[in-house]
């Protein structure tokens, strides 16, 4: 059975909230993008952005890193903790983190790709968090923050309501170069989605969600840090998403031989990016690519349970507009009405 999971409670305007770099140190490179960020963070949620040494340091130590993800949450006037970006190495972070000072103090915890590592420790500890969030990304980047995203991060960090996920109808893989003084004023290329694509029963699954980035999933797998027993994710909701990294077969194989696919009853998988600053594919190609990993998505999910609801296409990720989903709390999935709803409590 699942684990109780516990919901910390929410901020209120005035607020303090830690603003951390435990992947990569995007404000460092890019600090017109950061401090157009934490601007923005005041004005749609009226909280307080506290930043930490590592915040804007390149190539700060992961024991440096952790040691700002400890004293947020050792401080009782930070009452949530939001990521300015993923990365590539978080997992060398997590062995510094301290459970006991998270479980003293449960707050929320904001982030995704590579922020899936720090997602899943708090998930093991008893503490919920929220898939998706990068203050440079989706804060500080563009003309304006994205409704779907503004509506999502103010129920994760202040109102805890109900809310229903919706497709905004355009996204875009990747912004604007921070180093482009465009990149404070315009969004990247976008383009009009597809319709999310449904499978499996007509029926309509609740659960509490667990997942994250496909890649980085499976090194949380490889370096042990999830449960022997597969069963605490029985009746749960997997949330999938991948980087521009195309999501092969074996990686969803390697799921469902785990145990993961068969024991959950709805799978979310995200509408993944298909293009780069590298690699411009034409319109075609990445319709092509998204159809495939839909397919092998479905297939492969279905191959060892075929009793789930899958979705595909959810705009949660790395993805613009992008809905940041409950990690831990519970989300609806009605296959029968096809609709998908999210508590943020």
């Amino acid at each position: 059975m699942q684990p109780s999971l516990a919901c910390a409670p929410k901020a209120t305007p005035g607020d303090r909230v830690a603003v951390l770099s435990p992947s990569s140190a995007a404000p460092g490179s890019a600090p017109e993008v950061h401090e157009q960020a934490m601007k923005r963070l005041v004005e749609v949620t009226g909280l307080v952005p506290v930043e930490y040494p590592t915040t804007r340091r390149l190539g700060a130590s992961a024991r440096d890193r952790a040691a700002d993800f400890n004293a947020a949450f050792a401080d009782p006037e930070i009452r949530a903790v939001l990521a300015t970006i993923g990365g590539e190495d978080q997992i060398t972070v997590v062995p510094h983190l301290d459970p006991e000072v998270v479980r003293a103090d449960p707050k929320p915890f904001l982030g995704y790709s590579d922020n899936t590592n720090v997602l899943n420790l708090l998930w093991n500890h008893g503490v919920a968090g929220f898939h998706g969030g990068s203050t440079q990304v989706h804060l500080g980047a563009g003309p304006a923050v994205d409704e779907v995203h503004a509506k999502s991060l103010r129920a994760a960090l202040l109102t805890g309501e109900r809310l229903e996920i919706t497709e905004p109808g355009e996204s875009e893989d990747f912004g604007r170069d921070w180093n482009d003084p465009a990149a404070l004023t315009q969004f990247g290329e976008r383009e009009p989605t597809e319709p999310w694509t449904w499978a499996g029963p007509a029926r309509s699954v609740t659960g509490r969600t667990w997942g994250g980035c496909a890649e980085v999933l499976l090194w949380v797998l490889t370096a042990g840090r999830f449960p022997t027993d597969p069963s605490v994710l029985q009746g749960g909701v997997l949330l999938l998403e991948t980087s521009e990294k195309h999501i092969p077969a074996q990686i969803l194989r390697a799921f469902g031989e785990r145990g993961l696919l068969g024991a959950v009853d709805a799978v979310l998988m995200a509408r993944p990016p298909t293009s780069n600053f590298e690699v411009r594919p034409s319109p075609q190609e990445r319709a092509a690519r998204r159809a495939e990993q839909r397919d092998t998505t479905i297939e492969t999910v279905h191959g060892y349970n075929p009793e789930a609801v899958v979705v595909v296409g959810v705009p949660f990720g790395h993805t613009r507009p992008q809905w940041i989903l409950p990690y831990g709390g519970l989300v609806t999935v009605d296959g029968a009405a096809q609709r998908l709803w999210a508590d943020y409590s």
